[in-house]
């Protein structure tokens, strides 16, 4: 019975369940040796580990007999880093020979070719790039870069307006622009740029290029107002800090100029158009040695920029420094040669240097070049007075008072003034301008002649 009651007590058995048996998973499947180091070499190269990357580049084309796609892709691109275009080029070549539908390196090909300068072949490459993707907007702006280097603007139109279409960019918003501008359609770029700007309120690149379009067409409140608020979203961008800079240079304020150029310093101190404008804020100081100092450096930089050449030859001859006057500016003319500007420069620089007959024939030519230009006429006259050739210099005199009366700008210097009022009674021309006492007009004509060009014809040059 006890033993009966014990069982009755036992809990009931429940019915067997299966065994959860462990499955036991193979090995990874390897990855393919074309492939295996792929993921190292883009570390890497992210990390700007070129030596690094370089050698297991070489190690993965070893392995594969050079057929590895990436590899190739990869060490293309540092050795464009690095300068070597053409062995980029190379490369890139064998990259697309191993794929020959992959677009992106078909784009990379067509890019080392437009680096050497082969344009009409970089386009053609981007028209195979373009059939293989047929809606990539970097494609399409490429190939209107292209037209742009070849000329052709009426393509380089309809190509940028179909990568708008694809994606507002604002580089091509930009180059679309600069092709309104290289067609002379300043009013379309104009609206172009404003929309652009309207898209893209907070983009400091697109408001600063609307910014100096405005300070090019004289609209000079609208262009600081944009170029402020440019600096508000980055108040490091150089190229406002360099337009904003030049706004206030040309008002006379140096200090002020200077302190926003220092801060461009810090983030392009191999800017070329900012070393030439820090010059000319010290030739502005009147502080000579450090303007030639900038310039000089400004001239290492860029060494085909006329307009640096132009401005070393200004301050030298302000300085009374002839001979190194008519070396820069005989450089700038030769990269500028039809401008009146220099050849009046030029001119004055003969003068002193006793080379009047050559001088002569450099104010011709300047005013040639430049009709309307009465500062070219009044420097003539003060050559030709101190030379002793009265008659042609009173004939100078009446074309600059001619010229001069017609002039509607407001923008006169003040030495102009006064050198054309110094000279006209000594001439017995002009009755009614006033002789000033104590003022003689054979001594100081160099000042004259180098003073009022400087001011008179906006001679520093500012670049944006």
């Amino acid at each position: 019975m006890a033993d009966e009651d014990e069982k009755e007590n036992l809990p009931a058995a429940k019915p067997s369940q299966p065994v959860q048996r462990r499955v036991i998973r193979g090995k990874a499947p390897e990855i393919p040796i074309f492939e295996r180091k792929n993921w190292l070499i883009h570390l890497h190269f992210v990390r700007k580990e070129f030596k690094t990357c370089k050698a297991l580049i070489q190690e993965q084309l070893h392995e594969t007999n050079g057929r590895c796609e990436f590899a190739l892709y990869v060490q293309a691109l540092i050795e464009r880093l690095e300068g070597n275009i053409q062995s980029s080029l190379e490369i890139f070549q064998k990259a697309q020979r191993l794929n020959t539908t992959n677009p992106d390196t078909m784009k990379q090909v067509a890019r080392s070719l437009f680096l050497l300068g082969r344009h009409r072949a970089a386009l053609e490459a981007y028209n195979e790039a373009a059939r293989l993707s047929a809606k990539d907007w970097e494609i399409f702006h490429n190939q209107g870069i292209c037209f742009i280097h070849l000329k052709d603007y009426g393509q380089a139109r309809e190509c940028l307006r179909k990568a708008i279409r694809l994606n507002s960019a604002v580089a091509s918003f930009i180059q679309l622009g600069r092709v309104y501008l290289l067609q002379g359609e300043t009013s379309m770029a104009l609206d172009l740029y404003t929309h652009a700007v309207n898209f893209n309120p907070e983009n400091p690149d697109m408001m600063s290029t609307l910014g100096l379009l405005h300070l090019e067409t004289g609209e000079t409140k609208k262009a600081f107002n944009l170029l402020g608020n440019a600096l508000t979203y980055d108040p490091t961008h150089f190229k406002s800090i360099l337009g904003a800079g030049s706004m206030i240079q040309r008002q006379g304020d140096y200090d002020v100029a200077l302190t926003k150029y220092k801060i461009a310093a810090q983030s392009a101190p191999e800017s070329p158009q900012l070393w030439n404008n820090i010059g000319m804020c010290f030739f502005g100081k009147g502080k000579h040695v450090a303007a030639v100092s900038c310039l000089k450096r400004a001239a290492y930089l860029a060494p085909f920029e006329w307009e640096i050449a132009y401005n070393l030859g200004l301050v030298h001859l302000v300085m009374q420094q002839y001979a190194s006057a008519f070396h820069f500016l005989s450089a700038a003319l030769n990269l500028k040669p039809r401008n009146g500007q220099l050849f009046m420069l030029l001119a004055v620089a003969l003068t002193h240097l006793d080379d009047f007959e050559n001088a002569k024939q450099a104010y011709e030519q300047a005013i040639l070049l430049e009709p309307n230009n009465s500062t070219i006429n009044l420097n003539y006259c003060i050559a030709l007075y101190n030379a002793g050739e009265r008659v042609s210099a009173a004939k100078q005199y009446s074309m600059f008072e001619k010229k001069f009366a017609s002039d509607d700008s407001n923008d006169v210097d003040p030495e102009v003034l006064a050198r054309s009022t110094a000279i006209g009674p000594s001439l017995h021309v002009g009755e009614g301008l006033v002789w000033k006492d104590g003022e003689r007009t054979g001594e100081g004509n160099a000042k004259a002649e180098s003073k009022s060009n400087s001011v008179g014809s906006k001679a520093t040059k500012d670049e944006e």
